[in-house]
């Protein structure tokens, strides 16, 4: 599993500070509180897919459009994984990862949120293994991945935290699922454009 919290030493740039902590707060969520679907927009931009993410975002969830990205993020995702080196030791792991894409994309389909937020955390975690080996798993994770870029330390710092979405306590708030697909978008978003 991802480490999400950097080792002590590490502080996130000031430029990313303020959507970080607005999307994820750094102490947590406190009893009843919610995302913000501004929060997760700001998040988006610091991305660098905050137009793009938008427009998705204001599709209905049966559109063909909607459709058509979800299909352009699988065939990336196939991609990504296919074309990813591994050791023959861990190419059980990769074609297992390629298995799980079209079982994660039905979970979508399906819009049952919670476990697509579940399902792409382990998806993510696979993914960071076969980029980065088991430099994924050490605490300077996050450092290391914005040592590298810093949109992309965001994107694995997000993903290190799309744990936090189960501790939520607004399961049954209506408006939990288009929440839960607005932080899942910034995802599907991110690694579609990557």
């Amino acid at each position: 599993m991802l480490k999400g919290s950097p080792s002590v030493n590490f502080s996130m740039p000031s430029e990313y500070r303020k959507a970080t902590e607005r999307l994820f707060p750094k102490d947590g969520f406190s009893k009843g509180q919610k995302l913000d679907l501004k929060a997760v927009g700001e998040f988006a931009k610091s991305l660098g897919i905050g137009v793009e993410y938008q427009r998705l975002l204001s599709l209905d969830q049966n559109s063909s459009e909607l459709r058509k990205f979800l299909v352009n993020f699988q065939n990336n995702m196939d991609l990504l994984i296919s074309k990813t080196w591994v050791e023959k030791s861990d190419e059980l792991r990769k074609d297992a990862l390629q298995d799980d894409i079209p079982m994660f994309m039905g979970t979508i389909e399906q819009a049952n949120y919670y476990k697509a937020i579940d399902d792409f955390s382990k998806i993510l975690d696979e993914l960071a293994y076969l980029f980065f080996g088991i430099q994924c798993e050490k605490n300077d994770f996050t450092e290391y991945t914005f040592r590298i870029d810093a949109q992309m330390g965001l994107f694995w710092w997000y993903s290190g935290k799309l744990d936090l979405l189960k501790k939520l306590n607004d399961r049954n708030a209506d408006d939990s699922d288009k929440i839960l697909w607005a932080v899942l978008l910034l995802g599907l978003c991110y690694l579609t454009n990557f």
